[in-house]
């Protein structure tokens, strides 16, 4: 019998003893450990909150990960099952047998399996552990492996904690809907029962308005996170936050309710990125920056690979200082949509695009006033850039026969398998596109572009437009990356 006729019998047995939820959870005792996983994924994706619970008070692996599964149930109360099934195991619990989570995984991660290999028996390890913390699994065990190794431990209790130190793993939303609270407070009341057992490691913590979330935070330990995305909330709480926040891999922030930088607050918020070494990913929406940015760029890692800047009221100036950093030379991902900057003035976007050439992967200029002229003078730089996969240029005012030339130059890049491209001119009324939108003259000018495409012998080009009059692209979003 092969391996995947094992799996698929087990994946039957599983769903065969979910049919009787309470003999279910009376086997749990009884099963084979290799009936845990295939059951758990079974029990999860039904929605049977009352054995999940039960399975993680058991479960004898050392970590548990939802990973890529999804469940018709609430996601909180799938979430609150299992956080509630946690058990506290004394310290020193050394049986074969039994339960053994230390690490309990709540994130959606695609690339993560139900359980991770344990590497020797003496330190087992989980490639998911919490890196950063003091109080992370992975540094208390170091700490008592270089101790056991120097010889100067003993048997007494005076180097253990009562308890055996338990990990979980979540991303948190603060955004004020009613189930979040309730979720949030739920989490709270956890932690406070555990104190000093239960290490809750957040790695991605989203925050809309920060005035209305102070008091979770202070749970939090706020050395854990990497991605932190924060909305409508002022530069002295974002530098509050960010002073704690030290091992940031991607930074998102939007919305900044200002007009003008206080000089105080943006010199802090400055230096609190230059203390980020490890970002790489840096988002501004809605966040002055004219003629700024220069100051920006002085301070972030020169490895920044991916940077957007939405509606930062950028100048050209801007433009070619961002030419000229050392980030240039290592961006794959750079949007600088809905900034009016270009119009007749192509020098900075042309330079901009050499310099990225070698590296880009993914380019937004949407709604940038980018005019014929413009995208004809910088129609050989663009050409140059050999990795781009993914360009937009949306709601920027092109003619048919420069949109065309656009097409012929950019079927040559082989890797670029998505255009988002702007309506015609000649598709509105009286050639202004913010008048009435003619249907049948852009079904004709997509006709012409599939036509060029598949003489090409491009059909593996995506070619796909939007307008001013709709926000819903004519595209899949099921396969758009």
């Amino acid at each position: 019998m092969d391996q995947k006729t094992t799996v698929t019998l087990l994946e039957l047995a599983a769903k065969s003893l979910l049919n009787n939820e309470p003999a279910a959870i009376h086997a749990l005792d009884e099963i084979p450990r290799d009936l845990f996983v295939p059951l758990f994924n079974a029990a999860f994706l039904g929605g049977h909150k009352t054995i999940l619970k039960a399975m993680v008070r058991v479960w004898p692996f050392r970590c548990l990960h939802i990973g890529s599964l999804n469940t018709r149930e609430s996601y909180y109360d799938i979430l609150e099952a299992m956080i509630d099934g946690l058990q506290m195991l004394p310290a020193k619990n050394s049986s074969s047998w039994g339960p053994r989570l230390r690490i309990l995984d709540l994130r959606r991660d695609p690339d993560c399996k139900t359980i991770c290999s344990e590497i020797g028996t003496a330190f087992p390890f989980c490639f998911k552990s919490c890196l950063y913390s003091q109080h992370s699994i992975l540094k208390i065990e170091e700490a008592q492996h270089s101790v056991m190794c120097l010889g100067i431990g003993n048997s007494g209790s005076e180097t253990q904690s009562a308890q055996e130190p338990m990990e979980l793993l979540v991303d948190i939303s603060l955004n004020s809907t009613l189930r979040t609270e309730q979720f949030l407070s739920f989490l709270c009341s956890k932690i406070q029962q555990n104190f000093g057992s239960l290490h809750v490691c957040c790695r991605n913590l989203q925050i809309d308005r920060m005035s209305g979330h102070r008091s979770i935070l202070q749970f939090l330990d706020l050395g854990c996170i990497d991605h932190l995305e924060m909305d409508q909330a002022n530069l002295s709480e974002v530098v509050t936050l960010l002073a704690r926040v030290i091992h940031l891999y991607s930074l998102t922030l939007y919305n900044m309710p200002f007009k003008y930088f206080e000089r105080r607050n943006f010199r802090s918020f400055l230096l609190c990125l230059g203390r980020l070494d490890n970002l790489q990913e840096l988002s501004l929406s809605f966040f002055c920056l004219t003629n700024q940015l220069y100051k920006l760029l002085r301070v972030v890692p020169r490895q920044l690979d991916t940077l957007y800047l939405h509606y930062c009221s950028l100048s050209n100036r801007d433009v070619t200082v961002l030419s000229e950093s050392s980030q240039a030379t290592h961006l794959r991902v750079l949007s600088l949509s809905n900034n009016h900057f270009f119009s007749e003035v192509y020098e900075p976007l042309q330079t901009l695009l050499e310099k990225v050439s070698s590296t880009l992967q993914h380019l937004e200029i949407d709604n940038c006033m980018i005019t014929d002229s413009t995208l004809s003078a910088v129609l050989p730089a663009l050409s140059h850039c050999t990795h781009l996969n993914f360009l937009s240029f949306a709601f920027n005012p092109i003619t048919m026969l420069v949109l065309k030339s656009l097409l012929q130059h950019l079927t040559s890049l082989m890797k670029l398998k998505y255009v988002i491209y702007p309506v015609p001119l000649h598709c509105y009324e009286e050639g202004n596109f913010h008048d009435s939108l003619d249907r049948q003259k852009l079904a004709e000018v997509q006709a012409q572009l599939e036509a060029m495409l598949h003489g090409a012998q491009r059909d593996d080009m995506k070619w796909v437009t939007c307008d001013f009059h709709s926000t819903r692209r004519s595209f899949n979003t099921d396969v758009w990356p």
